[in-house]
């Protein structure tokens, strides 16, 4: 079955996002844009995901938990989990690979968390926009660990991309599945011949407002409506 998807969603806690992403306006805005599936992606932190996930089940969304994770070499990439769990386990090894900095809100934002009523439930004060000392290679392996899905983030841009910092992406590693932006062509991307074509490809957001959550236009097909049959086809 088609079902359509944006797995590339921050809240309020990433420093960039809009303080409007919270779990309820983030869910319902994918309702009102058709989308069956959505993953909630911060920078380096998965604190709002169980918040996001239970505002779901009352919008009648599923949501995935995860991560967009900066690697050492500056490259992002989301980190998709079957639970919560899995995701919290990640986040621990990220929170502890990460400076021992505090954010700097009038230069960064605000990183807010919330309960799922979109009740403020406190402030993260760690540096969350900045590079994890763990390298590309060694997240994929621990999401893998994880049973997780390791997805290169945006590799049409300029930046923060794995093909723009490394050059390539690494053969040896088990990915399935890469990013696009929104506003890229896929075949001008395939026709590039910079990313070899067994990969799937799939379009995201990167929202960090609410009006930026994709249309119901970017789609995956699965046998059974669930996060580990989404995972599986990752």
């Amino acid at each position: 079955m088609h079902i359509y998807i944006d797995f590339h969603i921050h809240t309020a806690l990433s420093p960039c996002g809009d303080s409007d992403m919270t779990p309820n306006n983030i869910v319902n805005m994918a309702k009102l844009k058709g989308l069956d599936a959505i993953a909630i992606t911060d920078h380096n932190s998965c604190e709002n995901a169980k918040s996001c996930i239970e505002a779901g089940k009352t919008a009648g969304i599923l949501v995935i938990p995860g991560m967009e994770i900066q690697t050492r070499e500056d490259v992002h990439a989301l980190c998709l989990f079957r639970n919560i769990e899995s995701a919290m386990t990640f986040q621990d090894l990220v929170y502890n690979s990460l400076p021992q900095l505090k954010n700097r809100p009038n230069v960064f934002g605000e990183q807010i968390l919330f309960d799922c009523r979109d009740n403020v439930i406190g402030i993260n004060d760690r540096l969350l926009l900045t590079s994890s000392n763990i390298s590309f290679n060694e997240a994929c392996n621990l999401v893998k660990k994880l049973n997780g899905a390791f997805i290169p983030a945006h590799i049409d841009r300029n930046s923060f991309s794995v093909i723009y910092n490394l050059g390539f992406i690494p053969d040896n590693l088990p990915i399935k599945t890469v990013e696009y932006s929104k506003y890229e062509d896929l075949k001008r991307l395939k026709d590039s011949k910079i990313i070899k074509p067994d990969y799937r490809f799939i379009k995201s957001s990167d929202a960090h407002y609410l009006w930026d959550i994709l249309e119901r236009e970017s789609f995956i097909d699965v046998d059974e409506f669930t996060v580990s049959n989404i995972i599986d086809v990752l």
